[in-house]
């Protein structure tokens, strides 16, 4: 539950960024007037979101049992593609989103002959790509969870994203969000190595990949997956009682790297000065 609770939380607020920055915009710039083709292209971003993630579960569910550990184990390989590019996406652009969506704003609304359809298709292709993020990662975590505590915990998280996202468009709250998207970013990166461990099983049980399948230990005794303290961790981190050579090796390899890069210092952006008249 905690899991897809964090990252609805943090995709909501970072969709909810993105168009609290366009609505202060337009408000500031005095085109409050365009504020209904912001709506317009959130909607339909978030239906896309919700078709494509209906779409998917209802396929899959027709699937025999090799061809659903198959898609799990793909649904999966994605997800933690995705969950990567977006931490690092964010931890790269955070310092200058702000300066890139009021340009491209100014873009769709002077440079378009068609300004209402360049306004919507803006936020839609904006707010869409955290929605599709979001929904290949509560597939790979819907299929390795069971019971109603995954999707209460993803619903819980996008009420509060709205909250706060609201709360902070009225100025009412303010948030570190530097340190937020941090924290949330390796958490994500832990789970994400977690995803993909299971998903290198869920490919060996479709028949895929049965390279390294020597179990290194079996603690299954101490620390069961299906015992209360095992369920849990395996639900927030991908744990097994019994890893294997490639899956544990997936985890750590994945891992090691991910950190090793998140705490790399990012590049300060380039920004041009305005020539000096030396006074």
């Amino acid at each position: 539950m905690l899991v897809p609770f964090l990252i609805m939380l943090r995709e909501g607020i970072e969709a909810a960024l993105i168009v609290g920055i366009i609505a202060s915009y337009l408000k500031q710039t005095g085109r409050g007037q365009w504020m209904p083709a912001v709506w317009i292209g959130v909607f339909l971003a978030a239906a896309l979101a919700l078709l494509v993630g209906g779409g998917l579960e209802l396929v899959s569910a027709e699937f025999p049992q090799k061809q659903q550990e198959l898609f799990e184990g793909v649904v999966g390989l994605v997800a933690v593609g995705i969950l990567s590019s977006m931490v690092f996406w964010m931890r790269k652009v955070s310092r200058s989103i702000k300066h890139s969506l009021q340009a491209s704003l100014d873009q769709a609304l002077t440079g378009s002959r068609h300004q209402v359809t360049a306004l919507i298709a803006m936020v839609f292709f904006a707010v869409a790509r955290e929605g599709l993020e979001t929904v290949f990662f509560l597939l790979a975590v819907f299929q390795q969870s069971e019971g109603p505590a995954a999707p209460i915990g993803a619903l819980l998280g996008l009420i509060l994203a709205i909250v706060i996202g609201w709360l902070i468009y009225t100025g009412s709250m303010r948030l570190n969000l530097g340190a937020f998207f941090r924290w949330t970013g390796l958490f994500i990166l832990v789970v994400a190595a977690g995803i993909l461990a299971n998903s290198v099983q869920a490919l060996h049980e479709a028949g895929v990949w049965n390279h390294l399948q020597t179990v290194l230990f079996d603690i299954s005794a101490i620390l069961p997956m299906d015992g209360p303290l095992g369920s849990v961790l395996a639900g927030m981190f991908g744990y097994q009682d019994a890893p294997t050579v490639s899956t544990l090796g997936a985890y750590l390899i994945y891992l090691l790297v991910a950190l090793v890069m998140f705490f790399l210092p990012t590049p300060a952006p380039c920004r041009s000065e305005p020539a000096r008249d030396g006074r």
